[in-house]
């Protein structure tokens, strides 16, 4: 019997069955909220797209659509999970880059709230790691279980 490290409290969230898709769901839940407020509305997901000087918008609209909602159905399904999270990942780095550029600001408010939100963005891209990681671990314990 191994030493208690954590409260028991934690311990039985961290074991309960739906802890993992209840984490996963949190971590994409936003792009696939995105993604399906997006496909609803084409013209405004177009019209996002060229705000943000992304040419040809349709065909930008269209790629983010896609990720938005290809990238969380693959982390919820525990399946593929590494391209899901490495979808998001560089969707997230290419938009926080794209939305959020501080470095080309001038200092002030616009600034500071670009900067935390690109360092934000590289919070959620760390995330997507580790939940890349954490389904790799899980797969080869259950490879290991099997034989």
């Amino acid at each position: 019997m191994r030493p208690q490290s954590d409260p028991r409290f934690v311990d039985a969230i961290l074991d309960w069955r739906w802890t993992g898709f209840v984490a996963r769901l949190a971590l994409v839940g936003a792009y696939l909220l995105g993604g399906i407020v997006k496909a609803s509305d084409w013209p405004a997901a177009v019209a996002e797209q060229a705000h943000f000087g992304m040419q040809p918008a349709a065909v930008f609209a269209a790629l983010t659509i896609l990720v938005e909602i290809v990238g969380p159905v693959l982390i919820l399904w525990g399946r593929f999970v590494w391209l899901g999270a490495g979808m998001l990942g560089v969707f997230t780095l290419l938009a926080a880059i794209t939305a959020n550029a501080f470095w080309a600001m001038p200092a002030g408010q616009a600034r500071f709230m670009a900067t935390n939100a690109f360092f934000e963005h590289l919070g959620l891209i760390g995330g997507f790691v580790l939940a890349a990681i954490v389904a790799e671990l899980d797969q080869r314990a259950k490879d290991a279980r099997r034989g």
